[in-house]
């Protein structure tokens, strides 16, 4: 997943009210997460989208969180128990050639890469696990930084998701950064 990985009190500082106003994930997921819903979020980190996607969830719904840092998994793990939100999130420690997630193979209905792909070291079997991962119709939003991707690795990333069996849905508009939602065909 990453090689780049972001230290502890980045992690902190993601968590605080000026990031909610830029990325809100309430806003930015609208009409993509609904409730019953089985979510995936990759490299989830502390849970930032993972508490927003299991309350858009609802009871019923499920949201397994993927990251490479056991510690920031711990973190999620306890925030989740603080929020009452332990239920629906699964928390889990992926490595850096699989997501660890063979269990979900068709299941499900939507997945997050927010800030992600950038950092993969094989964005082509990153896709393949979403790809297997999704049901047939569902859906990957891909959001990377404006200021950090070059419009090289972003046709790259749209390439590989193509290879893996994606299609492009469209380019949702968000402030300074580059987003794609891919269905999987």
């Amino acid at each position: 997943m990453s090689a780049k990985l972001c230290s502890r009190w980045l992690h902190y500082f993601r968590h605080k009210p000026l990031r909610r106003f830029f990325q809100n994930p309430r806003r930015i997921l609208w009409g993509y997460v609904r409730r019953g819903m089985t979510v995936l979020d990759i490299g989830c980190g502390t849970g930032f989208f993972s508490l927003a996607m299991a309350r858009m969830a609802g009871p019923t719904g499920r949201v397994v969180g993927v990251d490479l840092k056991a510690d920031v998994i711990e973190s999620l793990k306890q925030r989740s128990a603080r929020a009452a939100l332990s239920e629906r999130i699964d928390a889990r420690v992926c490595s850096e050639g699989s997501l660890e997630i063979d269990d979900l193979e068709g299941r499900v209905d939507f997945a997050l890469a927010y800030y992600v792909v950038h950092h993969a070291p094989n964005v082509p079997a990153l896709m393949a696990d979403v790809h297997r991962a999704l049901k047939a119709g569902g859906m990957f939003l891909v959001v990377e930084p404006g200021h950090h991707a070059s419009a090289d690795e972003c046709h790259a990333t749209e390439a590989a998701a193509q290879e893996a069996g994606f299609a492009i849905v469209e380019h949702p508009k968000l402030t300074r950064d580059w987003a794609v939602m891919f269905v999987k065909n």
